[in-house]
């Protein structure tokens, strides 16, 4: 097996992403429109050399974008990536992205003799700088043992969701849905107590011990004490994003999401 990946999306977790496949051996070479962003990737032992020379000898491409429609670019544009790439590559695709659109994607991979796995992270920086992300993954057996080696270097734990892609998507659409609604949460529920004479950091350490608590509480609460939200531009890009796709799911399957909407208005709301 080739060493060599070719990673797309340095941003806030696809730079952690993209360290720990260097450090766990691998010869990286990544991609970004930010050409700072670049540079501190190959001082930092990291690779950007033509994609024509890199392709043809890439064993995976790991995509770390944000939405389909970059994804597609990515493989089926007019860089013509999945032309380039040698049979059997692995494209490993993190994107939160409606279910639909992975099933396509993978068909389309197919078609080109490319492996496709659909693998949705969660985690956040700090656990993509550590190696120590969760993927909620779905593909064929073939694409999940070409995927693993880059895959152990990345999570502390992979989810096998099934054997064809968009089961995957859909575990990451269900954990956006919970983790959307908690975010706007925190901000009510701090703002509530706060409201009252409660000081903030007695409010954060005593959810943080009893049943209201989450992960995204417990993440953003701190945040929000320290008027830390340097983070924030993105959450309002993201989650509208992610809950948009998730309540389009829903109207198609007939399923009511209220809470979910409620959420995805205080976002837009916030823009």
């Amino acid at each position: 097996m080739s060493d060599n990946v070719l990673f797309y999306g340095l941003g806030s977790m696809g730079t952690g992403m993209a360290h720990s496949l260097r450090r766990a051996g691998f010869r990286v070479n990544a991609f970004t429109n930010k050409p700072e962003v670049r540079q501190a990737f190959i001082d930092a032992g990291g690779e950007s050399a033509d994609l024509a020379a890199f392709a043809p000898e890439a064993a995976a491409v790991v995509i770390a974008v944000v939405n389909a429609a970059q994804t597609e670019d990515i493989l089926f544009g007019e860089t013509g990536l999945a032309e380039r790439l040698p049979a059997g590559c692995v494209v490993i695709a993190c994107p939160t992205i409606d279910p639909a659109d992975a099933r396509r994607l993978e068909a389309d991979c197919e078609a080109q003799g490319l492996l496709y796995l659909d693998a949705p992270i969660s985690g956040g920086a700090l656990k993509a700088d550590a190696g120590a992300l969760s993927f909620m993954a779905s593909g064929r057996p073939e694409a999940f043992a070409a995927a693993q080696p880059f895959l152990d270097a990345m999570a502390a734990s992979v989810f096998n969701m099934g054997e064809r892609a968009g089961a995957g998507s859909v575990m990451k659409a269900v954990n956006q849905m919970l983790a959307g609604v908690h975010v706007a949460m925190t901000s009510e529920a701090m703002a509530f107590g706060m409201a009252q004479g409660l000081p903030p950091d007695r409010v954060l350490e005593v959810v943080s011990q009893s049943a209201g608590t989450s992960w995204m509480f417990e993440n953003r609460a701190p945040r929000l004490i320290e008027q830390d939200f340097v983070p924030a531009h993105a959450s309002l890009t993201i989650w509208p994003k992610d809950l948009g796709i998730i309540l389009g799911i829903c109207e198609q399957l007939g399923l009511a999401a209220p809470i979910t909407q409620a959420a995805l208005d205080r976002y837009q709301q916030a823009i």
